[in-house]
């Protein structure tokens, strides 16, 4: 429950913040004073085991020593120079070369997951072929809040309707299939139709997808899926652009989803866990691409907060345990641990229809009965808010809680959090 000194807080703060927060931080009522590693302290002094891991940012927890080292060290140094050279920023690319996909050679740098998703776009449009001026997406994507990301799924706010340029295709999302069919006996329906609406089109440019859809419930596409899809776009000319924002820098259990998953893309975004929450984002292509005059003009890739020092020591940081350490590796043997937990949970909860998931990132989909399928966010409302009282803290959306703790969690702690986790489920449902 929240206590006193937090509830006072909250009251201070609403006299002059604008509402429109998240649903966690709306049901959740807690003011977080301190992160160490995989646990958060609130105002009250108490602690939580945090499974979500910021906003899915912390790769390697809270206040890893070694980025706020890097942090420290860089702020006594220099803030910003606009997107001027810097000794680092040479050091960070040469990472990136080892970690990514050798197709992925060339690089720019941004401050948001947002950002750099119209930065892809601006990429696209200037090198498209005439003629092909539509770009594909994908039902239930989701790409970031600005109006280019928006417009790539028809998102619509309050009362306008913006129509994009988007030509949108079914996303794998099996356990609700748009088409009523069910896997493997529909032979990819969805996927033969991703083909036939947008990589067969002649005025498409590219194909925008996250690998694992995050924000609609990490949906994890069946086998074959993205090896069709990627297959029709290549020999028909269609440019994949991956939207590794969440999924990039290892939580699946790769560096990025798309590896595990069949694709190369040609343009690859990644945010979040790259710098272990501080805000930073990449985009990286192929050179051919990125090197294109039409997508090199002085200022393409140039914003007030891009290439800044301190986003650049964050990420080095980050990603230089991630290296040193083997921390996928370990991503996929605590993966492997929270999906045998995790299906025995969705065999004794009926109101848990499935679970889904890759490495350290799961889905929680909740309903109100397994037949009927209908979307219960009551319920996992209820199951997050009970799940913080008993000191464990996930990602609530709608109907759908998301796990994506630490990679650098150790396997007496996530079991900690499963059982915790359980025993909320089981107040909640019983």
């Amino acid at each position: 429950m929240t206590g006193l000194r937090q509830s006072q807080h909250l009251a201070r703060e609403a006299r002059h913040l604008a509402p429109g927060a998240s649903e966690e931080a709306v049901h959740g009522r807690r003011v977080f004073a301190e992160g160490r590693g995989p646990v958060l302290t609130d105002l009250d002094g108490n602690q939580y085991l945090d499974f979500a891991a910021g906003t899915l940012t912390q790769s390697l927890g809270h206040g890893h020593p070694e980025v706020v080292e890097a942090l420290t060290a860089q702020a006594g140094r220099l803030w910003n120079v606009h997107d001027s050279a810097t000794p680092e920023r040479a050091e960070l690319l040469e990472l990136l070369a080892r970690l990514l996909p050798e197709q992925l050679d060339t690089y720019a740098f941004l401050s948001t997951g947002a950002e750099v998703v119209e930065a892809a776009l601006r990429v696209v449009q200037a090198t498209a072929p005439p003629g092909r001026n539509r770009i594909g997406a994908l039902r239930h994507g989701f790409h970031g809040k600005t109006m280019g990301a928006r417009m790539l799924v028809h998102w619509d706010i309050g009362h306008q309707a913006f129509s994009g340029n988007s030509v949108l295709g079914y996303s794998p999302y099996c356990y609700r299939c748009p088409l009523g069919l069910e896997y493997p006996s529909c032979d990819l329906r969805c996927a033969t139709l991703v083909r036939r609406h947008i990589a067969e089109k002649p005025n498409v440019s590219a194909l925008v997808f996250e690998p694992v859809l995050g924000a609609a419930g990490v949906i994890v596409p069946p086998p074959g899926y993205w090896e069709r899809v990627a297959g029709a776009c290549r020999d028909s000319g269609v440019l994949l652009v991956a939207d590794e924002v969440l999924t990039g820098g290892g939580r699946t259990g790769a560096f990025l989803a798309s590896e595990l998953l069949g694709v190369e893309p040609d343009l690859a975004m990644l945010s979040k866990g790259t710098a272990n929450g501080f805000p930073f984002a990449l985009l990286a292509g192929r050179g051919e691409l990125l090197r294109r005059p039409e997508a090199a003009a002085p200022g393409a890739y140039a914003s007030t907060y891009a290439s800044n020092p301190l986003g650049i020591a964050a990420a080095r940081a980050t990603l230089e345990v991630v290296e040193r350490d083997r921390l996928i590796d370990r991503v996929r043997v605590l993966g492997e641990i929270m999906e045998d937990r995790l299906r025995t949970l969705e065999s004794a909860f009926p109101q848990l229809g499935q679970v889904r998931g890759l490495g350290l990132l799961w889905g929680l989909e909740f309903v109100t009965c397994p037949v009927g399928r209908t979307p219960a966010p009551e319920v996992a409302r209820a199951v997050y808010t009970t799940a913080l009282d008993l000191g464990l803290r996930t990602s609530l959306g709608g109907h759908i809680l998301r796990l994506a703790p630490p990679f650098t969690l150790d396997e007496a702690l996530l079991d900690e959090g499963l059982r915790l986790l359980e025993k909320a489920i089981e107040r909640v449902t019983s």
